[in-house]
C-alpha cells in the first residue's frame, strides 16, 4: 500500500472477534504450478524470447522494441536506444508520458537485479487524521489492528496468484504488491496483474512510472536479507520476471490522483498486461493460479471475512517477506461525494500497496479490491470498491490485449 505517515485523532473498537486460523484457512490461495526447481520454464531453459514490449531476434537472445512501441516513443521526442540506455530517468515534464494512450515500457534486459529489486523503496502515499475523519460521510469506527502475519512457504503452493510490482519513478526504484487475475477472454492463460493505479501512474500532475514489472512468488522461500545477500536471480524471482506492456487505470486516478491525502483512493486501482522477459508460457500457466474479480461491490457489512495479501515494506519491514491481514470490512468515506472505500484493521505498511483483498463466494476465492491507503501507525489499510469503472477498465485490457 502506500504508506500513510500522521497519526489519526482518535481510534474506536472493534465490533467482533475472529477466528483467524479458520479463515486464513479459508481464503488459502493455493497454487498449483509446479515449483520453480520442478518448472523447465522458470529456469530459463526455454528459448530466450521478448518480454513485454520486445519481440524474439532469431538466432539472438536481444530484445528488440516493437515497431508500434518505437513510433509511440518517437511521437514524443524520445529515441529508443538512448531510451533502453538511461534516457528513461529523464522526468522532465515533457519526456514523462501522462496520457492514457501514451504508456511505453520497453523491456531494459537485466535492469532488475537481485539489488536493485531488494532496494526498491515503497512508494510513499500519506493520509491524515482530517483526511479520514468520520464526519466527511458515512464511515464506521476505525477498526482496531490486526497484526499481520506471514504467509507460509514456499510461497508458490501458498499464496501462487501473489507478487511483486517493481516500477522506476522520479524519486527512484519503487515497489507494490500485486495479483495474477484470470482473463475471461483467455481461460488458463491470463498475462493480467491487478495491483494499485498509483503503482503505475503518478495521478495529476504527473504520468506513466517506468520499467514495470511482476515478480511471482518473489523471495518464495522467505529467506532474509542476510540470506539473500548472495542470492542469484533464480532464488529472488523463481518465475521470472513479467514486463508490462501495457497498463490501463481510472481517468479519475489519472486527473487527480495525489501523493498526500485521500486524493484519488476511491478510484486508486489499475490492470497491467504482462509478458515474460524469457520463455513463451503465460503468467497464469506459469504460477498455476489466477482469480477472478468481483465487481458486485459488496456492501461492507454483507462482504463476509476478507484478507488483504502483499510484501510490506516500510519499518518495521523490509518489503522481503509475504504477509497477509484478515478482518471483517467496514466502511470509510473520504468526502459525500466520493464511493465509500472498505477498510479493515491491519498493521501492513507501505509496499503492500495493489496488493490483493480476497474473499471467499461460493466456495472460490475471489479479488474484491487492493489496498490503496492507511493510516501513519499503520493499524489500517483502505481499498477501493471495484464498481463498473474498474471492471470497464478490466474487460477493456482482456478484450484490447489479452490475447497478445
Amino acid at each position: 500500500m502506500r504508506s500513510i505517515r500522521p497519526s489519526l485523532a482518535r481510534r474506536h473498537g472493534r465490533r467482533r472477534l475472529l477466528a483467524a486460523t479458520g479463515l486464513v484457512a479459508a481464503l488459502a490461495l493455493t497454487g498449483t504450478a509446479c515449483g520453480p526447481d520442478e518448472d523447465k520454464a522458470a529456469d530459463g531453459s526455454a528459448a530466450t524470447r521478448s518480454g513485454t514490449s520486445g519481440t524474439e531476434t532469431s538466432g539472438s537472445d536481444k530484445i528488440e522494441i516493437p515497431a508500434d512501441i518505437a513510433d509511440r516513443l518517437k511521437e514524443h521526442g524520445i529515441d529508443v536506444d538512448k531510451w533502453k540506455n538511461g534516457e528513461w530517468r529523464n522526468w522532465d515534464k515533457d519526456k514523462w508520458l501522462t496520457e492514457a494512450q501514451d504508456f511505453v515500457n520497453p523491456v531494459i534486459e537485466g535492469l532488475w537485479k537481485p539489488e536493485r529489486m531488494r532496494s526498491a523503496e515503497d512508494p510513499d502515499k500519506t493520509i491524515s487524521a482530517k483526511d479520514a475523519a468520520a464526519e466527511q460521510g458515512v464511515s464506521d469506527p476505525t477498526p482496531s489492528p490486526v497484526g499481520a502475519t506471514r504467509e507460509k512457504t514456499p510461497y508458490h503452493r501458498h499464496a501462487a496468484p501473489v507478487g511483486k510490482v517493481f516500477f522506476d519513478s522520479p524519486k527512484g526504484s519503487m515497489v507494490c504488491s500485486g495479483t495474477v487475475v484470470k482473463d475471461p477472454r483467455n481461460p488458463g492463460k491470463s498475462n493480467l496483474v491487478w495491483t494499485a493505479g498509483h503503482c503505475v501512474h503518478a495521478g495529476g500532475g504527473g504520468g506513466w512510472y517506468r520499467n514495470i514489472a511482476f515478480v511471482p512468488a518473489y523471495n518464495d522461500l522467505g529467506k532474509t536479507a542476510a540470506q539473500l545477500g548472495e542470492a542469484t536471480q533464480r532464488e529472488i524471482a523463481p518465475y521470472g520476471q513479467f514486463w508490462a506492456d501495457w497498463a490501463s487505470t481510472s481517468d479519475e486516478w489519472i486527473a487527480g490522483g495525489a501523493e498526500s491525502g485521500g486524493a484519488g483512493a476511491p478510484y486508486d486501482y489499475a490492470v497491467l498486461h504482462v509478458k515474460p522477459e524469457t520463455g513463451d508460457k503465460s503468467l497464469e500457466e506459469t504460477v498455476g493460479n489466477a482469480l477472478a474479480v468481483d465487481f458486485s461491490t459488496p456492501a461492507a457489512a454483507k462482504a463476509g471475512t476478507v484478507g488483504a495479501w502483499g510484501y510490506p515494506a516500510a519499518a518495521p519491514y523490509d518489503g522481503l517477506i509475504m504477509h497477509k491481514c484478515v478482518d471483517r470490512p467496514g466502511r470509510l468515506s473520504l468526502s459525500p461525494t466520493l464511493p465509500t472505500m472498505y477498510r479493515i484493521g491491519c498493521t501492513m505498511t507501505g509496499g503492500s500497496s495493489g496488493g490483493g483483498w480476497f474473499r471467499v463466494v461460493d466456495g472460490r476465492t475471489v479479488l474484491v479490491s487492493n489496498t490503496s491507503i492507511g493510516p501513519s501507525d499503520s493499524t489500517w489499510l483502505a481499498g477501493p470498491q471495484l464498481g463498473r469503472g474498474a471492471k470497464a477498465i478490466y474487460d477493456n485490457m482482456s478484450e484490447q490485449y489479452g490475447g497478445k
